[in-house]
């Protein structure tokens, strides 16, 4: 799986929504069918508004057709019966190291 971080650099949200635009692009274009993005979840813990804004923006793009899904962090364990099917699947996906653990600072997205 690709992992990408959207939070390095302290961007503004406008620029981590544009990479995340050209990432999606260029994994598609790659091949791959799974990526982690790395958004971070806010330095008090309680938010983070490249979190919200990433969420939005692939709630929309997912409406749209333009990816398949997204699952949030908090939702990334075998628990969740999305998670379990993309894992089964991707039996790679065994082995990232944030599966289980509830972490709201990424997300992934299939397409």
């Amino acid at each position: 799986m690709k992992t990408v971080s959207l939070k390095e650099g302290m961007p503004l949200v406008h620029q981590a929504l544009a990479q995340l635009d050209r990432e999606i692009a260029v994994a598609r274009q790659q091949g791959h069918s799974v990526i982690k993005f790395v958004h971070g979840y806010g330095s008090n813990g309680v938010g983070g508004e490249i979190r919200i804004a990433v969420q939005n923006r692939l709630r929309e793009m997912n409406a749209r057709g333009e990816i398949r899904t997204y699952i949030f962090g908090e939702d990334w364990s075998k628990a969740d019966q999305q998670t379990w099917a993309l894992v089964q699947k991707h039996t790679e996906l065994k082995q990232d190291r944030d599966l289980e653990r509830k972490n709201l600072g990424v997300t992934i997205v299939v397409f």
